[in-house]
């Protein structure tokens, strides 16, 4: 028997060394997205208004790297039914995220934001009529007890806020809706192209939003606007980015985790940046979420 050629070993290493270089991009992506409640607390306009400009503010960024990526991939597709779904699926999971922030207690709003992997798991079992397997049931449960963990202290129920609370309901529900579109979109699209795409969408939604809910939409300080700035440089372009390139390789179900990976990115900047403590509870459950992720991680 001779041993593998070159090319045979380069072939076989190809698919696990994909998937590697798309969890490093997912993982990227969590550490970007984590910090929009940090810079969406920083900036001098309303939350309807920060959401426009995340989105506004990403556009040059993405246009820029879809052009360069137009050079070596054929894909140059415009607005397709999932483009368009992921758009729109996006600007309702924003706005319905900073309604629940304004109906309902941050705590609460953020729990409920992290039940989108459950939706994500109900419609590809339902809708799509894909499998899932047993580890990936156990690493979500594992990834709900630890972001339960992460709020659980200042999670509170009451009769008066169960407006904000469904606001935040379908805040999960938007997003899991999302990571499907988004996964049908790279089908047919480049990530970069996909991801300009469905934020033009995104822009033109929340747009309308803010025009006609806050009462300006500009901001009033430097520390204002640098903060806008690094909503939509980092925040989305760069998070919403590499989450594209991520569901271009991984599966949806284990992309979907990479909100609970957001949670606790959240918290750490919140404690490193606006001095909030890190309880022993909320340092188990970002554990949990860590260890929900592992187990769950494509086979």
């Amino acid at each position: 028997m001779q041993p593998p050629t070159a090319a045979a070993l380069k072939q076989s290493s190809s698919p696990a060394a994909s998937q590697g270089l798309a969890f490093l991009a997912l993982a990227a992506g969590a550490v970007a997205l984590g910090v929009s409640p940090v810079l969406v607390r920083l900036a001098d306009v309303g939350p309807f208004a920060s959401a426009f400009w995340r989105a506004l503010l990403a556009l040059p960024v993405l246009f820029v790297w879809m052009r360069i990526e137009d050079r070596s991939d054929p894909r140059r597709r415009g607005f397709t039914p999932a483009v368009v779904a992921a758009g729109l699926f996006f600007a309702g999971d924003l706005f319905f995220w900073h309604l629940s922030i304004l109906n309902t207690t941050i705590a609460n709003s953020t729990f409920l934001a992290t039940t989108a992997p459950i939706w994500v798991v109900l419609v590809a079992w339902i809708w799509l009529r894909e499998r899932i397997s047993p580890w990936t049931l156990l690493g979500l449960a594992l990834c709900v007890a630890g972001g339960g963990a992460l709020v659980g202290e200042s999670v509170q129920i009451d009769r008066a806020r169960l407006v904000g609370d469904l606001y935040g309901a379908a805040t999960g529900i938007f997003f899991g809706l999302y990571f499907h579109a988004v996964r049908i979109g790279r089908t047919t699209h480049a990530a970069g192209r996909l991801t300009f795409l469905s934020t033009a969408v995104t822009a033109l939604c929340l747009f309308a939003v803010a025009l006609v809910l806050e009462p300006r939409l500009l901001p009033q300080t430097v520390q204002g606007w640098l903060a806008l700035a690094a909503l939509g440089m980092v925040t989305h372009a760069a998070g919403q980015g590499l989450l594209s390139v991520a569901l271009g390789t991984l599966p949806t179900v284990f992309s979907s985790l990479v909100i609970f990976m957001e949670a606790v990115v959240a918290a750490l900047f919140a404690w490193a940046a606006l001095g909030e403590s890190l309880s022993v509870t909320q340092m188990s459950g970002g554990l949990a979420i860590m260890l929900g992720i592992w187990v769950a991680r494509p086979r």
